[in-house]
């Protein structure tokens, strides 16, 4: 199915497919289950009601009629946007790998900056001069070679930004819709860099960017990026967030070295403590790129960028129409607030991989369960 843009009328199963991203209770890895499921967004949202009460919801989910998703595409043309979804022949490869990739992006600016090699630059709002000055010498010259990847937020982020602007291209990352600029001191930046590069958002728009949001972007910075470079960053920083993730993600994870009397250096150093490759120059993030798997070649022309899955839609379990009722009972009374990995669940149930997967998927839509990145599963607070 090809994206939807500013030059063409949302088809049905577009449509149906934002509905279902927007549908109460299904994140990523609940969407990408659904329509591996079921085939099509629209069987997904028929089944949808009748899958939550098996999972034990009373409430009715809240669906999206279909006005509200043609009133989102509609909206997001008139800001010259379009829509990408997960399996669209230009979603990004690298990001289309976590077991958690959005199920719909909106874009602004040219879809192509988001398929480039790109590198990561992130760290804190409270930055000092130097750290600024480093996050845009580093962008500045890293975007002569890689898209340069970062939040748009206040600090090393709009220091990464502007220095990539001056050399190349760079993708900014939005917690909240397009249309909400977060800084709002930011919106000038955010249309300079949709006119040369891409402003990404997951959230649809009209959402302010709230504090749960960040997680989320986090990780698209990192999904995007061949690896992340953080400079300046507390020990409880966003940004360690957002190197976590490129780490399991399989990527690379790079930090510029700081004082051990700035708290603001402690999270950057600890990353170099903990393996992280010691960044002074654009040099020594270029010449680490080659170790990562896949991606010899960027720097060069020997290999082909890393592809996205054949089917990027395919379930992380097989999965059949039903689960039976005493499956319920049985994967329910394994599930608790500690994350446990799927395939455990299979061991100590003694049901098969298709009636848990079944199982996990009411629950989810259910609003009881969470599904992780890893292939892991967590029973929310309110269920116990």
């Amino acid at each position: 199915m090809r994206p939807w843009t500013r030059r063409s009328h949302p088809d049905p199963d577009i449509i149906a497919r934002l509905r279902l991203a927007r549908t109460e209770g299904v994140g990523p890895i609940t969407w990408r289950r659904l329509l591996a499921r079921f085939g099509s967004a629209g069987a997904a949202l028929e089944a949808v009601p009748r899958l939550a009460r098996a999972g034990g919801r009373a409430q009715p989910v809240v669906i999206p009629p279909p006005e509200d998703a043609a009133a989102e595409c509609a909206a997001l043309a008139r800001m010259g946007g379009m829509l990408l979804f997960l399996g669209d022949p230009g979603y990004p490869p690298l990001l289309a790998q976590l077991d958690d990739a959005p199920a719909c992006l909106s874009v602004l600016g040219d879809p192509a900056a988001l398929a480039a090699p790109a590198i990561a630059i992130v760290g804190g709002r409270n930055a000092s001069s130097n750290g600024r000055t480093i996050a845009e010498m580093l962008a500045r010259d890293l975007a002569a070679q890689l898209v340069v990847v970062s939040g748009l937020a206040r600090g090393i982020d709009t220091a990464a930004h502007q220095g990539a602007l001056d050399a190349g291209r760079t993708v900014a990352v939005v917690a909240g819709g397009l249309d909400r600029p977060y800084p709002e001191a930011n919106a000038a930046l955010q249309d300079r860099i949709a006119a040369s590069g891409a402003v990404v958002a997951e959230a649809p728009l009209g959402t302010t960017p709230q504090a749960r949001h960040f997680p989320r972007r986090n990780r698209i910075i990192a999904g995007l990026s061949l690896g992340v470079v953080v400079v300046e960053a507390a020990l409880r920083s966003g940004s360690l967030i957002t190197a976590r993730r490129a780490q399991e993600a399989g990527r690379e994870v790079f930090a510029v070295p700081g004082s051990p009397l700035d708290p603001r250096a402690h999270g950057g150093n600890g990353l170099l403590r903990d393996g992280a490759v010691l960044v002074e120059t654009a040099a020594d993030v270029l010449a680490a790129l080659p170790r990562i798997e896949g991606v010899t070649g960027y720097l060069g022309a020997a290999a082909a960028p890393p592809e996205a899955s054949p089917d990027p839609t395919l379930p992380l379990l097989p999965s059949v129409p039903e689960a039976p009722d005493t499956a319920h009972e049985t994967v329910r009374a394994l599930l608790s607030a500690d994350p446990v990995a799927v395939d455990d669940l299979v061991r100590r149930c003694q049901l098969s991989p298709s009636a848990v997967a079944a199982v996990l998927l009411d629950l989810e839509l259910a609003g009881a369960l969470e599904a992780l990145p890893g292939g892991r599963v967590m029973l929310l607070p309110a269920a116990h």
